[in-house]
């Protein structure tokens, strides 16, 4: 598989270059066009309860779609919900990745996903305490909500991030999720929740802008029925 990404860094398209007869999984619901011929099937991965780990714990959709080029090849077109930026991780078969919330949007059939638990206080951040790992090899395509920038960490080096503004992370990192003020009061006087420590060596993929706080605007401003 072959990826092309264009309308970068607002409004990212990925194009999955398909060689004859090969698959790509892709996140359900992400799919914007196809060559013709192109064929999909969608199913829950690993059977239904990995299907609903994946849906109720991770926050990604039940079932995956899998496309599959004809005999003469194809390509498929993917694009996140929100707007934004989307980056391609080419993995190698020695080094995983954890991808947060909402983050998954295609991989390449050498991939294998799975829900993992990201830690019982990461629960309270309103990212979901479960994220999805990701092993083997070929390309892991992550979107994010606005521009992403990569944070590389240094042995030893430190870096304290918003839970809401991490999108993934590579598994040679070590982290731990805490509340960056110590006290309700003092969080609520900050507007900040919890926070990841990472210490590298590694990469961290960031979003610049955080879908939490899309939603906790949003809501106010619905009108409400009496």
């Amino acid at each position: 598989m072959q990826v092309q990404i264009r309308h970068q860094p607002s409004f990212a398209v990925a194009r999955l270059l398909l060689a004859p007869g090969e698959p790509a999984q892709v996140e359900s619901g992400a799919m914007l066009a196809t060559s013709y011929g192109v064929h999909v099937q969608s199913q829950s991965q690993g059977g239904v309860m990995k299907g609903l780990s994946r849906a109720f714990l991770a926050g990604e959709s039940f079932f995956i779609s899998t496309f599959t080029a004809p005999q003469n090849g194809g390509w498929v077109d993917v694009a996140a919900n929100l707007p934004g930026d989307v980056q391609v991780i080419n993995m190698d078969g020695r080094v995983g990745w954890c991808v947060t919330r909402g983050c998954w949007l295609a991989s390449a059939h050498g991939v294998q996903t799975e829900t993992r638990w990201g830690g019982f206080k990461n629960l309270f951040g309103g990212e979901g305490g479960f994220l999805t790992h990701a092993t083997g090899q070929g390309q892991l395509l992550v979107a994010c909500y606005g521009a992403l920038e990569t944070v590389t960490l240094q042995q030893g080096e430190m870096v304290t991030i918003d839970t809401g503004h991490v999108v993934a992370f590579a598994d040679s990192t070590q982290y731990q999720v805490r509340k960056v003020s110590e006290g309700m009061i003092q969080s609520m006087k900050s507007g900040e929740g919890l926070v990841f420590d990472f210490a590298g060596p590694g990469q961290v993929l960031t979003q610049t802008r955080n879908p939490a706080a899309l939603i906790a605007w949003i809501v106010p401003q619905i009108p409400s029925r009496r």
